[in-house]
């Protein structure tokens, strides 16, 4: 079974997003959670069986357990994995309505607590379902966009491999077309 169809039965349809035909292409629809107006759309997505989008921020924060005093409860709005023809990448984005509406050390935090429940699936993947090599081989891509509801132009920001950490996500601002290939980045 793939990583793909294992992600798909361990996560509620709730807390995912389906991919919509567009052109005989695929494409998804981000809602920002707390903003329904703030909505990005991603183009060129892969097959049905080669991705899952989740909401992230759908899973209940740890506050009950973790004190929050170094950003551990956060999550960022969406993570996709995606397992297409030439790269495994698991992407995660926070997405801002404004530029100014949080600081980018919280943006860091949001999109670092992602990565956390990612690898918290990638546990149960190993122990519950058997896998011992779930999501091994998958590389992390970190996105923030923002400007969302600002008059739009066109994505031409440069795409390398440097938005493989947190620290130094990929910043989109007033995206009007996004490619999911131009996110993802670089070589395997």
């Amino acid at each position: 079974m793939s990583d793909i169809a294992i992600l798909k039965q361990m996560i509620k349809a709730t807390a995912t997003v389906p991919l919509e035909a567009h052109h005989n292409k695929k494409q998804v629809k981000l809602i920002e959670p707390d903003l329904p107006s703030c909505i990005v759309t991603i183009h060129g997505m892969p097959n049905e069986d080669q991705v899952i989008v989740i909401k992230a921020d759908a899973f209940q924060s740890p506050s009950t357990i973790f004190s929050g005093s170094k950003g551990e409860c956060k999550r960022a709005d969406f993570v996709i994995v995606a397992d297409t023809d030439t790269k495994k990448v698991i992407l995660c984005i926070e997405m801002k309505a404004k530029t100014k509406t949080s600081p980018e050390w919280e943006i860091i935090q949001q999109l670092k607590g992602a990565k956390c429940f990612i690898t918290y699936c990638q546990k149960i993947g190993k122990e519950f379902w058997g896998e011992k090599n779930f999501l091994d081989t998958y590389v992390y891509r970190f996105v923030t966009i923002r400007n969302i509801n600002i008059n739009k132009r066109t994505t031409r920001e440069k795409i390398t491999d440097a938005h493989s950490i947190p620290e130094q996500m990929l910043k989109i601002s007033s995206p009007n077309y996004i490619q999911f290939s131009h996110l993802i980045g670089g070589k395997q």
